[in-house]
């Protein structure tokens, strides 16, 4: 059998070479780039999917949490309180407002930031909660936006890697003051390049971020404030325009290949838990097991491909050491038996049953 990444833009391109291709082309031939009519359907169609009154296309997921920071009115010396096992960029948000990341510990269960953690981390200095909706699984949204009422913070959700997903009925994304989504070519909706979005149903917050995003104009040549250059080009959304209307049906076929996978394998692999209130979108298929570095190690040697999302917790990184405060024991664990495996929607039957047999077979080793 051929090799199986974790990934597979490949046969995702080849599915829709005949839609992708000549929006591509159209582009090109309009030489409508940046601020397009396609940037405009994309904002309109991702709003109305999200169930949110207003999205908009940001350059980056990364840039996204950035601008939706400073949106907020999160300024220098204040707390913002997120989990250490996420990607960096989550954090990085944050130094980059001038304002402190305050890192706190995450469920056991679902790998998602631990509401308890996040009510005893609240100083006079917290100004905002960030929520990482980790692999696809929404966190309990419920007792987090109990806790933002209570202690008057704002709520961002870090839905990089949900795009779909649900939380009682509602869609990521609608929930918190604010989201952010990454469109990186990997996500389950990806465009060609770097590319992020918010959604929010607040007016106000979104009119800040539209403005800081584009350089705080009022016309082509008249500004207000100090913005960035922060954009969706119009080539990305073009073919987000084309892959928006399959997502649901990627995520279908996501959320099959994780119930096989949770059926068959071996009963030593824990693997990832659903809230019985929620749909997860599995950006990954995420399983623990203490001898995670062999197992790899034999997937390899298969031709199956893994990754570990994510190695070494923020704390414990060097970029953030000035913000480390004591140790995080569920997070430090976790992140020592963590590893993925592929669950693209790609995946054809033949290459999840190799997947199964393959680490149940190191299991039997």
């Amino acid at each position: 059998m051929k090799k199986i990444p974790i990934f597979d833009l490949d046969k995702q391109y080849a599915n829709l070479k005949n839609e992708i291709d000549p929006v591509v082309l159209r582009v090109f031939e309009t030489s409508a780039y940046i601020n397009g009519a396609d940037c405009d359907l994309f904002e309109k169609n991702f709003a109305k999917y999200c169930e949110t009154d207003y999205a908009l296309g940001i350059a980056s997921g990364t840039s996204a949490l950035s601008l939706s920071i400073e949106a907020l009115g999160v300024s220098e010396g204040d707390e913002v309180i997120c989990p250490s096992h996420t990607f960096a960029a989550t954090a990085e948000a944050i130094v980059h407002n001038k304002a402190i990341p305050v890192f706190v510990d995450i469920e056991e269960s679902t790998y998602n930031i631990d509401p308890a953690k996040v009510e005893k981390a609240i100083t006079n200095r917290t100004k905002a909660i960030i929520v990482v909706h980790l692999y696809g699984q929404p966190a309990n949204m419920d007792a987090i936006m109990k806790i933002a009422k209570r202690y008057k913070l704002k709520v961002i959700e870090d839905a990089a890697q949900a795009h779909g997903a649900t939380y009682k009925g509602k869609k990521v994304g609608s929930i918190g003051d604010i989201a952010c989504f990454s469109f990186f070519p990997a996500k389950n909706l990806g465009c060609a390049g770097d590319g992020g979005g918010v959604t929010t149903n607040n007016k106000k917050i979104y009119e800040k971020v539209k403005s800081l995003k584009d350089h705080g104009r009022v016309s082509k040549y008249v500004h207000k404030e100090i913005g960035y250059g922060e954009r969706l080009d119009n080539l990305q959304a073009a073919i987000l325009n084309v892959k928006l209307p399959h997502l649901d049906e990627w995520n279908r076929r996501r959320n099959e290949i994780a119930s096989i996978y949770t059926s068959k394998l071996h009963p030593n692999f824990k693997p990832p838990q659903v809230s019985p209130n929620a749909v997860s979108s599995f950006y990954v298929y995420t399983i623990r097991h203490q001898d995670r570095d062999r197992i790899i190690e034999e997937l390899q040697k298969q031709g199956i491909s893994a990754g570990i999302y994510y190695p070494l917790p923020l704390h414990k990184q060097v970029a953030f050491r000035v913000y480390k405060k004591g140790r995080l024991p569920v997070t430090e664990k976790i992140a020592k038996e963590i590893f993925s495996i592929p669950v693209y929607p790609e995946l054809d039957n033949a290459q999840i049953q190799h997947i199964i047999d393959t680490l149940n077979g190191i299991i039997a080793q």
